[in-house]
């Protein structure tokens, strides 16, 4: 087997994982909250196997796409890692039960378009023979430049953004995790071209260089980890997986471009990165605009409940007082399996609970549903 087709297998294989393993540490999250009530306070995803089993396939994912770089060209195995975000759409459909609206998925395609295109048009790296050549590139003025702006606006992102938004879009989280992504991949390539000259028997642990690598792979590691699991908590894979994907590759393109002294291709492919990156951002926005809030919810007593409105003016429906009312902050939708005579959504400022204004005349309401009891209160309407 040529060793071309060894790095499409490698890089498919890779794929399969990560996008696996999207869904399996979203899964362990999920778990992680019912138990504790928190995933990411007192880090207690740690405690959850199913995280854990997420992790391996994550390791083992990047690990096939680390070895298929050693057999084909990056090239080649790079855009093979839009796969990962379709089997994480997949496979998050089947066994978490997300949705995504259509604007989302003409979203997600134009991200898979776009980041193909960047790719695709991309320069390839120089040959590198030595852990010491990278170290001499990133001591350059622009590559230093370009780290200091990335530190700067991590600072930003966490301490100015994140509270403010943080918890409104998947874009804060992910753009930290995606900027520190994109250093672990310039510091992978390092320490991966140390082991294997030392392995082939030129000693590369003999160099400062080489640690300075190790460590800032479990840096960024530790970076990505954290802020990834905070998105994968408040939202959906569906949004986060193509978004982080999106991020993650063309900070990747850009560091690896400023790292190897600028652009190298024709004016033609530069053009058609240009438009990849146009392609990327409106891709980022459709998939931002759609329902992209994070899940809360809050639950009131029966007296808290009683509180809210006058029981007394609802006569379409029978509340049950004897159990805890469980209502959607984010909910924006009406069960459709009510069909009054004249229906009427009243005007109100706040979002929870929905009420609508029904006519006396439809009389008795089936209640069976726990849609209707949790988010839905009827008002009779004085006509």
């Amino acid at each position: 087997m040529e060793p071309k087709h060894i790095g499409v297998i490698l890089a498919l294989l890779s794929s399969i994982s990560i996008g696996s393993s999207f869904v399996l540490t979203k899964i362990g999250l999920n778990h992680t909250i019912k138990k504790y009530g928190s995933a990411t306070k007192d880090i207690a995803y740690l405690k959850n196997y199913i995280w854990w089993i997420g992790m391996l396939f994550m390791a083992i994912g990047e690990f096939a796409n680390f070895a298929a770089y050693s057999f084909a060209p990056a090239i080649l195995v790079t855009p093979l890692g839009a796969l990962s975000v379709i089997i994480g759409a997949i496979l998050a459909s089947i066994f978490l039960g997300e949705r995504i609206s259509n604007v989302g998925k003409a979203g997600c395609a134009l991200c898979i378009l776009g980041s193909l295109q960047v790719i695709v048009n991309s320069p390839e790296d120089p040959p590198i023979s030595s852990v010491q050549q990278i170290m001499t590139y990133i001591q350059q003025p622009s590559f230093i430049i370009y780290a200091a702006f990335n530190f700067i606006a991590i600072l930003l992102l966490l301490y100015v953004f994140s509270p403010k938004y943080g918890q409104k879009t998947p874009i804060i989280y992910l753009s930290i995790c995606s900027i520190a992504g994109s250093f672990t991949v310039v510091a992978c390539k390092a320490l991966g071209i140390a082991i294997k000259l030392t392995l082939s028997g030129n000693n590369q642990m003999k160099y400062f260089s080489t640690y300075f690598f190790m460590l800032s792979v479990a840096s960024c590691i530790v970076i990505q980890l954290g802020y990834f699991n905070k998105a994968l908590e408040l939202f959906n894979t569906n949004v986060v997986t193509p978004i982080y994907y999106v991020l993650f590759t063309t900070l990747t393109i850009v560091a690896t471009t400023i790292l190897f002294k600028g652009f190298s291709g024709t004016p033609e492919a530069f053009i058609s990165i240009i438009c990849g990156f146009f392609t990327l951002f409106i891709g980022v926005y459709l998939l931002n605009s759609t329902k992209a809030t994070p899940k809360s919810y809050k639950t009131i007593s029966d007296e808290e409940y009683s509180s809210l409105f006058d029981l007394e003016e609802i006569s379409a429906v029978d509340l049950d007082r004897n159990r805890t009312k469980t209502v959607s902050e984010d909910s924006d939708s009406i069960h459709s399996g009510y069909t009054p005579v004249s229906t009427y959504p009243s005007k109100i400022e706040h979002d929870t609970p929905v009420i609508f204004e029904v006519d006396d005349s439809i009389g008795h309401l089936d209640r069976s549903s726990d849609e209707f009891a949790d988010n839905l209160i009827l008002r009779s309407n004085p006509n």
